[in-house]
């Protein structure tokens, strides 16, 4: 496709996606319930929010072709009012809200979304998608660094070891080997 082109959509799919839009359903629901482009749908939303303002302020402003007023300046307006917010706002709330405190108790036992998720499904029979499991533990993550024990000890009381290899040296013998490792903190 050229640049500047878009999808067009067929006249029933796009007037499913303008009801569904203006039943206030997030454009990533759409997308799930008709298969539609999230891109495509976010597309068809601006221009149906234009089409609505557009109507707005014509039928606020109506032209003034073919009458003279008398001055060639415009008198100075207040802006057009915003388009009409959507009844239904989407929802953002998770469907792992009511669980929050429940899974916040299992990533502090270190178990990982897909672990949640099965126990969600099992002990609360929880219908929703793996996905929106992983999204929340995401989020809580971020708000929960992972937090580290800082052990202090007096010198020589303490060490920690490490074994390895290193980087390929020459050896007498003309020959690269691989020296090993023993570091001690």
């Amino acid at each position: 496709m050229g640049e500047g082109r878009m999808n067009v959509l067929k006249p029933n799919l796009k007037a499913t996606v303008i009801t569904l839009l203006e039943k206030g359903l997030s454009q990533r629901e759409i997308n799930r319930k008709t298969g539609i482009n999230r891109k495509t749908i976010r597309r068809y939303a601006q221009l149906h929010h234009r089409a609505i303002f557009e109507e707005t302020e014509s039928s606020i402003y109506p032209t003034l072709e073919g009458v003279d007023t008398g001055s060639s300046v415009l008198p100075v307006q207040n802006p057009p009012p915003r388009p009409p917010a959507l009844e239904n706002p989407p929802k953002n709330g998770s469907a792992c809200e009511p669980h929050r405190k429940w899974i916040e108790e299992q990533l502090r036992l270190g178990r990982n979304a897909m672990a949640i998720y099965q126990d969600l499904v099992e002990l609360f029979a929880f219908t929703h998608q793996y996905n929106s499991v992983k999204r929340f533990v995401r989020r809580l993550k971020k708000k929960d660094p992972r937090q580290f024990d800082r052990l202090e000890f007096l010198p020589g009381e303490e060490a920690q070891v490490d074994y390895g290899t290193g980087a390929p040296t020459l050896h007498d013998s003309g020959k690269h080997r691989r020296p090993r490792l023993f570091v001690m903190v």
